[in-house]
């Protein structure tokens, strides 16, 4: 006798292609999906919270406000390799762009030697700090009730936060094995976008 139960989505679907030829590349691609969509909204996060707490400059946007709340981590200055550092990031020229957005905002000051480019720190303002607070404030009143609604929530959120800290290095090393294969076309690309 014919079963009326409906066939489970995850059987009927085909999730092989080009990048998803085995069990393995499947979930590897399923993962980097979700990862895009998943930064794609935390991208939008960013940008409406920073836009709903009234503190952004019109030129300040979610992602100068991710750094300005770096910044203000610990309450303690960073450099630009420091920030650069937490934000696993190598475009040095783009972070120091970001701060001089926020220094020109007023939400962050120069500490130490402003003559040499090294002996710069970046603390926050007085302004800074009521800029991040409204910030924090609306991430708490927003964010974090949907967050808590997750079952098992700071457990879940401890896993994942170790699955992409791990995956990170491994992006990381594979993206250093990748540019030591380069042709000489491609690297000298790489080299003038630089």
């Amino acid at each position: 006798m014919p079963s009326n139960k409906m066939p489970d989505r995850e059987e009927t679907l085909d999730k092989h292609w080009h990048l998803a030829r085995n069990d393995h590349e499947i979930s590897l691609t399923e993962f980097e999906l979700a990862l895009f969509r998943g930064y794609a909204a935390f991208s939008r996060w960013m940008e409406d919270c920073t836009a709903c707490s009234h503190t952004a400059p019109e030129n300040c946007n979610g992602q100068d406000y991710a750094m300005l709340n770096l910044i203000r981590l610990h309450d303690r200055p960073k450099s630009i390799s420091d920030i650069a550092r937490l934000m696993n990031r190598d475009d040095t020229s783009n972070i120091q762009y970001s701060t001089r957005k926020l220094m020109k905002a007023g939400l962050i000051e120069k500490q130490g030697n402003t003559n040499h480019k090294r002996g710069v720190r970046y603390q926050i303002s007085e302004q800074g700090i009521a800029a991040t607070d409204r910030y924090a404030a609306f991430r708490r009143e927003l964010l974090v009730p949907l967050t808590q609604k997750i079952s098992d929530s700071e457990q879940n959120m401890a896993e994942v936060t170790r699955t992409l800290s791990l995956l990170s290095g491994i992006y990381d090393q594979a993206a250093c094995i990748a540019a030591c294969h380069l042709g000489p076309e491609e690297g000298a690309t790489l080299l003038n976008e630089g």
